[in-house]
């Protein structure tokens, strides 16, 4: 007995440790339909009142049948049962009207509160430090976020809508049954209290089942998107890899369904046993209310109205503790949405920030900058200093892994270094303004996105603010050398591009890098970071683009990040990375007279065919 105090004692502590949720998940739902809720609650509270009116107008409907019974009937008998009747029917008929317009509210409610949710989700997941998304605990909060936190809300307010309506009509059918005995209301408490318990326990195993899921389930994802994507599409053909993965899907949803098949074969032996307790208690109670109208204490009337409130208190009884169990449940879900929500920044203004200089007259300028990405004990830079004059080109050379596009990300202030500074003109970038040191640069990301939209459209990405007007798209596409590739479009700059949507149009992977190059020459900024910007290129195509970039870049400050020497002998200044280091520094014709690793490399690079 002791134990299951304790036990008892314990889950109430929990629910209650979670009722701070139910005012911030109301606030939620408020800023999300303010109008439409208290329109629904509302009509929750009227409806909370019907029942009861049916189950008085029923003990009123068989007293006044009883002469009828007795006497025959005629029209002075049937009289009296009239207006009870046409009540009963006036009442019947406003509920069913109240049901359909609650029914119509909850609807538009639910589609209002999901959007805002995910409209939270959305913004969130932009704000956040791109650090987060090295983190797998990230995903299995956005994960759960997603699929869960982004309905549960409403689901909460319907728990609490429940709670109201049918703690009013339990309120109002415990004072009816409370002229026969105080113990009725207790009894009836009783017969629920065992069902109630059952629920609460086995939604906190549930939601603690969904907490380790949480990976599998992912994985699951991953492998459904495996086999259903376009992306991987052709190389699940040609190494025959199909079969693979759906074994390997199979496999994770056959232990995910054993697992919840053992959760609901506890919980519906749990519930049988505590339905057992309910019927008991429910027995006894109509065994003494029957003896009572057999020794004339109560009349058919009060049988009737007893066997009524009783049937339907209970039923309350039983949705008022499974709404409560049910906020429970949702509640434990709706602590991942709010700590999702709850995401701290650490990339961010300081207090009086400084403005970034634009244009820069001095160069930017890496020093002893240490790094390492979230969750990784290797350093893609240890003591790593570099400096980049403004008003030229300066490229980055080194093998795969050397740490160059991790440049480019701190540049961008995507991430702040562990130890030294990055600064422009002097001044540190944690120090200034992160929008505007944003809008310092334009940047060629290593893997561009390829956004389903039209060829104007993805350009005009580059810089909304600016609002690019038709030729000042055609300049951008002429300064990527995209203008060959747009002409053999069907419809010019207008075609829509990707396999998303019906009529687009795929490219090659060289060709969308043109389009993301005219994307990132449309933001006039006074920096510009290339990160491989010729690594889907010809060589023909790479001569000609570099050629023309030098004008381009004529008066701005550029970084370009390569592996290939062709690209990076049209820098003013080229520095060899090698295991987050510089190791050597150089014009290209002064670093092919040292004869150290970049003239190794180049040599290398030409005998291979200058890629």
């Amino acid at each position: 007995m002791p134990g299951s105090l304790n036990l008892i004692s314990a889950k109430l502590r929990r629910t209650l440790s979670l009722l701070p949720y139910f005012p911030r998940t109301l606030g939620l739902v408020r800023h999300a339909a303010p109008g439409w809720t208290v329109a629904w609650v509302v009509l929750l509270a009227v409806q909370g009142l019907l029942p009861v009116a049916t189950v008085t107008l029923t003990r009123s409907v068989v007293d006044s049948l009883v002469p009828v019974l007795r006497r025959g009937a005629t029209w002075q008998t049937l009289r009296p049962t009239l207006l009870p009747l046409g009540l009963m029917a006036a009442v019947m008929l406003v509920g069913g009207v109240l049901r359909s317009a609650a029914g119509w509210v909850r609807a538009t409610l639910s589609e209002l509160v999901q959007d805002h949710i995910r409209t939270l989700i959305h913004r969130k997941s932009v704000e956040v430090d791109l650090a987060y998304y090295d983190l797998p605990d990230y995903f299995d909060h956005l994960h759960r976020a997603q699929s869960e936190a982004s309905f549960r809300p409403m689901m909460l307010l319907e728990n609490l809508g429940s709670m109201l309506q049918h703690g009013i009509t339990l309120v109002a059918m415990v004072a009816v049954l409370l002229r026969y005995g105080v113990w009725l209301p207790a009894a009836l408490l009783v017969s629920t209290l065992p069902a109630f318990f059952v629920l609460l326990h086995h939604r906190l195993r549930l939601y603690r089942w969904r907490l380790l899921a949480t990976a599998p389930e992912r994985r699951s994802w991953y492998f459904d998107w495996l086999l259903t994507a376009r992306q991987p599409a052709a190389e699940l053909r040609l190494l025959d890899l199909g079969g693979h993965f759906q074994s390997a899907y199979q496999a994770v949803r056959k232990q995910l369904r054993g697992e919840r098949r053992k959760l609901a074969r506890d919980q519906g032996l749990a519930e049988a046993a505590a339905s057992a307790c309910g019927l008991l208690v429910t027995a006894c109670a109509a065994l003494w209310m029957v003896w009572r109208t057999t020794q004339q204490q109560t009349s058919l009337g009060d049988l009737a109205l007893f066997f009524q409130a009783f049937n339907q208190g209970q039923g309350l009884a039983g949705s008022l503790l499974a709404s409560v169990g049910e906020a429970y449940s949702n509640s434990l879900f709706l602590a991942d949405l709010f700590a999702f929500l709850s995401l701290d920044r650490k990339v961010v203004d300081q207090d009086h920030a400084l403005p970034a200089p634009s244009p820069p007259t001095q160069g930017i300028a890496l020093d002893k900058v240490t790094f390492r990405y979230p969750g990784s004990k290797r350093a893609a830079l240890q003591d790593f200093s570099l400096a980049i004059p403004a008003g030229q080109i300066t490229a980055v050379v080194g093998r795969n892994g050397a740490g160059k596009s991790t440049l480019v990300k701190l540049l961008c202030r995507l991430y702040d270094p562990d130890a030294g500074s990055l600064q422009i003109d002097g001044v540190d970038l944690r120090q200034m303004r992160l929008r505007e040191i944003r809008r310092l640069v334009t940047v060629l990301m290593q893997e561009p996105v390829q956004y389903s939209a039209t060829v104007a459209e993805n350009i005009a990405l580059g810089d909304l603010d600016a609002a690019p007007g038709k030729a000042a798209i055609d300049k951008a596409i002429d300064e990527a050398g995209a203008r060959e590739i747009v002409t053999r479009l069907p419809e010019g700059d207008s075609t829509l591009l990707g396999k998303w949507f019906a009529g687009g149009n795929d490219l090659s992977v060289g060709e969308w890098q043109r389009i993301a190059l005219a994307r990132a020459f449309q933001r006039r900024a006074p920096v510009i970071i290339l990160d491989e910007p010729t690594s889907a290129m010809d060589p023909w195509a790479e001569a000609d683009w570099l050629a023309r970039f030098r004008a381009l870049a004529q008066g701005r400050t550029a970084l370009i990040i390569t592996h290939r020497f062709t690209t990076a002998m049209y820098a003013d200044r080229i520095h060899v990375m090698d295991e987050g280091r510089v190791i050597e520094s150089g014009g290209h014709a002064e670093l092919l007279a040292k004869g150290g690793a970049y003239a190794r490399a180049w040599q290398r690079q030409m005998r291979a065919g200058g890629v």
